[in-house]
């Protein structure tokens, strides 16, 4: 491939990735991108949607920013776990990229990931223009582009199937009942969760028979509680063909790939547990696991940046049904925000400035 249709092949995957195109499609078909006048209406409306559903979580953020006051009951020892737990998770998610991308250095992998940060977290519809920025800072170090979009692509797979596993194995646990509260507990049923996950996981990256049978399973449910509209069909081949995708990917690395994504919901779950212990709470270990993976659901939801006051509202709420007393759950929460999404954001212009230090722009 010539230097000029590299050239265009990247501006193509640029300009997919923010009109949250499907990048293989635009590559293979050239499909037309939506018009500026059009982009600036879906951003006018996903604005005006942001704002309602601020204004509708406002009274439940504005009671948990009020607890910052309380952080002193937080210990610099416990203060300290949080921070370092949060930043072994990001060194789990920079270890994945790194491998999917095939970087030979860390610095644009771990710089591109800090700059995107605040557009992915902080600003509504954030995702897409989140992943520009790192495209082309990636792109910038010398990446190849069509590596950069499917190696970005097959870690968010990667990612988001991993949450979505962990309240399916949580199950037995809750079903065992008889389990004394307590965040030791917590931390076992938690470890042996994710454990459980890894190999779950690397199962179905090794195997097509467990895959088809989840495929099926999931089809054959759907379908019965949608009886009146039309039937799903093909979703096993779908989530063969997604596999592929992944492995092809990470190659024969992918159980370090796998690892890694373990690794960065593990370190993530534990910071909120130390937030936990740093209020002296005594938690059921199963239901924490879930209220844990139900935030990180509630992030996902777009009408607010990075799933703002849904994931706080949320995660109050299942702290408390996993017996967590009220006061103890809006400071956990509180704590746990702050190291997992507050604190990281201001991380974003130190990586951007160090990477155009290291990669100054042409001209």
């Amino acid at each position: 491939m010539t230097a000029s249709s590299r050239t265009r092949v990247g501006d193509r995957v640029e300009r997919a990735i923010e009109d949250r195109a499907d990048v293989e499609q635009v590559i293979e078909r050239g499909e037309a991108q939506p018009t500026p006048r059009r982009r600036l209406v879906q951003r006018a409306i996903w604005m005006a949607i942001t704002a309602i559903s601020l204004y509708l979580v406002f009274p439940s953020l504005l009671d948990l920013f009020s607890s910052w006051r309380d952080l002193n009951k937080f210990g610099a020892g416990w203060l300290g776990a949080m921070a370092a737990l949060q930043l072994a998770t990001l060194a789990c998610l920079w270890g994945l990229q790194r491998v999917a991308i095939r970087a030979e250095t860390w610095p644009p992998v771990i710089a591109s990931q800090l700059a995107a940060n605040p557009l992915w977290k902080g600003a509504p519809g954030g995702g897409a223009v989140g992943a520009a920025l790192r495209y082309r800072m990636l792109v910038q170090a010398g990446a190849r582009p069509a590596t950069v979009v499917s190696g970005l692509t097959a870690v968010n797979l990667l990612v988001f199937a991993a949450v979505l596993g962990l309240p399916v194995l949580a199950v037995p646990t809750i079903i065992r009942g008889g389990v004394d509260h307590g965040l030791v507990q917590a931390t076992i049923v938690g470890a042996v969760v994710f454990v459980a996950l890894f190999a779950v996981g690397a199962v179905c990256l090794a195997f097509d028979a467990p895959l088809r049978w989840i495929g099926r399973t999931i089809q054959r449910v759907r379908n019965r509680l949608r009886r009146h509209s039309e039937p799903l069909t093909g979703l096993p081949k779908r989530l063969l063909h997604e596999r592929d995708r992944i492995l092809e990917t990470f190659g024969p690395k992918w159980k370090r790939a796998l690892a890694a994504t373990v690794g960065r919901w593990f370190f993530d779950y534990a910071t909120l547990l130390a937030a936990l212990a740093a209020v002296g709470s005594r938690p059921r270990p199963a239901l924490v696991l879930l209220a844990f993976r139900g935030a990180q659901i509630l992030a996902q939801i777009p009408a607010t940046p990075g799933g703002l006051g849904f994931v706080e509202a949320g995660l109050t709420a299942m702290l408390k049904l996993a017996g967590v007393p009220a006061g103890a759950a809006v400071l956990a929460t509180f704590a746990y925000r702050l190291f997992s999404y507050w604190l990281p954001l201001p991380l974003g212009a130190v990586g951007f400035v160090a990477h155009r230090r290291r990669y100054p722009a042409p001209g």
